[in-house]
């Protein structure tokens, strides 16, 4: 099925994974066709195409290539998938949908009626992710539009829109719907080093999409709060505890800690399969630690001493007043 909108940057045609290659915007908007499932595995362990649900629906399609590759070179099935998931499972740790996805293609293996039908059936399922994302971000988007305020001023973190669920957007698809209303006033977005995922491609959507934003230093969230001229932070999240912890991208715990102080409400959107039922804690969460140049470096440009020690989770926890 298509989908209406002005973003669709991961396209499926049951062999082929099409993806807006994140790395390079927004100076480039350059696609990269993925036909192996080491393609695929390569685009999500170098963040050509990232956000939770997109990884998610990214590596179902990996499983889905991988099927018709051995079904085509008259191999068994079962062992090629095995393999493709020990694969996918090892790129990126903390955002459950990858697993979540990867168990899903292979239940519905699985259950196929014929080994002959297994390729099919995934490349079908793909199909189906893409459009369960499509429904779960409209409907996330237009409750948690609801819940800002008319002519609201809202901070985001990170990417949160259709370059991360491969859909409307989560986090972001909440200012987009909210906007549609002529409900925004002015969206602030944060850089989100080290990566500047926000600078980079939260801007890169907004422009698009024509929404009124202005970019801020991460360093000067808790100044905005204070000036009095924010009404709203969302943000989106990589996987959610069964207790309420949240793992997000890292920032978030600043944001929501300088959030609560202030009396600013503090919203977190993710579809139901960001929910991790089977982790009970934030602390039983992995999270990743990422390249020491990530860090150090910003292009081709070295921004500090070459040696100098790093420490990068790509993530951190925050956890509701409540608990």
């Amino acid at each position: 099925m298509s989908h209406p909108a002005a973003l669709q940057p991961l396209v499926w045609d049951q062999r082929v994974l099409s993806l807006l290659d994140q790395t390079d915007l927004p100076q480039r908007e350059r696609w990269v066709q993925a036909d192996t499932v080491e393609a695929v595995v390569h685009a999500i362990r170098t963040m050509q195409v990232r956000g939770a649900p997109a990884i998610g629906i990214a590596a179902a399609a990996g499983m889905a290539i991988a099927a018709r590759a051995a079904s085509e070179r008259g191999e068994a099935i079962g062992p090629a998938l095995d393999r493709a998931a020990h694969l996918l499972r090892g790129t990126r740790p903390t955002a459950v949908n990858l697993r979540w996805a990867v168990e899903r293609a292979l239940h519905e293996a699985a259950t196929a009626p014929e080994p002959a039908e297994v390729a099919g059936a995934l490349g079908r399922l793909v199909t189906r992710l893409i459009d369960e994302q499509w429904a779960a971000d409209r409907a996330l988007s237009a409750l948690g539009a609801a819940l800002l305020p008319d002519q609201a001023r809202v901070w985001t973190h990170c990417n949160t829109g259709a370059l991360a669920t491969g859909a409307y957007g989560t986090a972001l698809g909440i200012i987009r719907a909210a906007h549609e209303r002529g409900r925004i006033a002015m969206v602030y977005v944060d850089e989100s080093r080290p990566r500047l995922q926000g600078a980079r491609l939260t801007v890169w959507e907004l422009t698009r999409l024509g929404v009124p934003h202005t970019l801020v230093p991460d360093v000067a969230a808790a100044a905005l709060m204070a000036s009095g001229r924010l009404d709203a932070v969302v943000v989106g999240a990589d996987r959610v505890a069964a207790n309420g912890d949240v793992a997000n991208k890292i920032g978030t715990y600043a944001l929501a800690l300088a959030a609560r102080h202030h009396g600013i409400p503090f919203y977190v959107a993710a579809p139901c399969s960001t929910i991790d039922l089977r982790t009970p804690t934030g602390g039983a969460i992995p999270i990743e630690e990422r390249g020491p140049d990530e860090v150090r470096v910003i292009g081709q440009e070295a921004i500090t001493v070459p040696d100098v020690a790093v420490w990068n989770p790509a993530f951190d926890m925050s956890r509701p007043p409540s608990w």
